[in-house]
């Protein structure tokens, strides 16, 4: 079984480079903005920005990368009460709050294409590392791509291959939590 790595995916994202206009919450994305300058334009990704701040992260995700950001929407962090989310939230929680953001994001450029090539080669899941410890499971069924978590929460790609100069991000409906 593979993991992702930057090696098995370098020649991959370049064949499926994402489309330059693509809008997200409103917003055009540009890919010559990082993932920072295109989220915080983002009307959909207003609660992410702001955990991002919390968590100290802005200036890692505005960093050279490779990233790939798995970005859960407003809508998916309404999931969560909004008591834990506040809790979450709250200063003296930064560090639970860093490995659940880390927990979306990956150290590679890698497009959807790419992703669904790696589930092929492993049989129809296909194991994937983040920088917050977890390794999410990523299915596809047709064109959508799934990310489970650690606890068995399902995650759905709702739209891929957001192209960044630092990496890629592609929109999830649901956040993806630490094994608990």
């Amino acid at each position: 079984m593979k993991t992702l790595t930057i090696a098995t995916t370098a020649a991959l994202t370049l064949a499926t480079a994402a489309p330059a206009e693509i809008m997200v919450g409103g917003a055009e994305m540009f890919a010559d903005r990082n993932i920072i300058e295109n989220a915080v334009n983002s009307a959909d990704h207003e609660t992410l920005v702001a955990a991002v701040k919390a968590a100290d992260l802005v200036e890692t995700l505005q960093g050279e990368g490779p990233f790939t950001v798995f970005a859960p929407t407003d809508a998916a962090f309404a999931r969560i009460s909004d008591a834990s989310l506040n809790a979450l939230l709250a200063p003296e929680n930064k560090a639970q709050l860093q490995q659940v953001l880390t927990c979306h994001v990956v150290a590679a450029d890698v497009m959807a294409g790419a992703i669904r090539g790696m589930i092929d080669d492993d049989g129809g899941s296909h194991p994937v590392p983040t920088l917050g410890g977890c390794v999410l499971d990523a299915t596809y069924d047709g064109d959508a791509i799934m990310l489970t978590d650690e606890n068995g929460r399902v995650a759905n790609v709702t739209i891929a291959d957001v192209a960044q100069s630092n990496g890629v991000i592609h929109v999830i409906d649901r956040v993806l939590l630490p094994k608990q």
